[in-house]
């Protein structure tokens, strides 16, 4: 059962637009989430918050938001002033220009949605826009107000929708250069290469989505189960974590890690 759309809203390109919905394309629905109880009574804790000065709960209408100007001066905002500061884009996805496909780094990709027609009628404006842009590799550059701050997003055809990618703001990107330049550019000798290369060889395969199961996970929602039935289930200890040793001939370590790969 597809999930319920979290916004609904316009997609346009000049003269052309359709109503479209958006859905987050990842989710952490089957992620395990715990509560934290009172051990002695076992009902749950919950949080408050309270003045940091004077220790009283805060009523909920007394909360508001506050910007930090300097020690202990804040601006305080209502959240109707906040919400008044909505633009076109709150519900437009506007195309304003269009780079090819492979310009764009990976690290300016924050989070994927998946972009589909509402109805019926705007399909056909919908595949317009998204063929012509597989036809040229290009993806589409919008603005769009999500989670309370204006952001650019790319637009990317994928099969018969779109996915739409929030792009990350320019001072959240570090420079690699300031990590990655005081590497040595020493080039690797072909003897290794060639090792190397028949290592990779040996441990590739297709990718599968299984690759990225999370294994703790699994270990828990055993315990649980396991718990449920009156067994109790004590987890393994914990294997002690030995750091590599230092490697001093590469080429015997890469002939050991090709055999071993090769036995597998």
């Amino acid at each position: 059962m597809a999930p319920r759309s979290f916004w609904k809203g316009y997609l346009k390109l000049s003269l052309v637009n359709c109503a479209v919905s958006m859905v987050p394309a990842t989710t952490e629905s089957e992620k395990v989430r715990f509560h934290t109880l009172n051990r002695a009574t076992e009902n749950r804790v919950v949080s408050r918050y309270v003045d940091s000065v004077t220790g009283r709960e805060v009523d909920e209408d007394d909360e508001v938001k506050g910007y930090q100007r300097g020690e202990d001066e804040y601006v305080m905002l209502e959240d109707d002033e906040i919400d008044a500061v909505a633009l076109e884009s709150t519900r437009t996805i506007d195309i304003e220009t269009f780079v090819p496909k492979d310009s764009i780094e990976w690290i300016w990709y924050d989070t994927p949605h998946y972009l589909t027609p509402s109805d019926k009628v705007g399909e056909e404006a919908f595949a317009v826009i998204r063929e012509a842009m597989a036809t040229k590799s290009v993806v589409g550059i919008a603005r769009l107000v999500m989670y309370r701050r204006e952001r650019a997003v790319m637009l990317e055809p994928r099969d018969n929708g779109i996915v739409l990618w929030t792009l990350r703001y320019g001072d959240e990107v570090r420079d690699p250069n300031e990590y990655f330049k005081a590497i040595g550019l020493k080039k690797s000798e072909s003897d290794y290469m060639q090792l190397m290369e028949k290592f990779i060889e040996a441990r590739s395969t297709p990718w599968d989505p299984s690759i990225v199961d999370d294994p703790v996970q699994d270990r828990i929602l055993g315990m649980i189960a396991a718990k449920k039935k009156g067994k109790s289930k004590k987890a393994a200890p914990k294997a002690e974590s030995k750091g590599p040793s230092n490697v001093i001939n590469i080429m015997d370590a890469l002939k050991k890690s090709l055999e071993a790969s090769k036995k597998k």
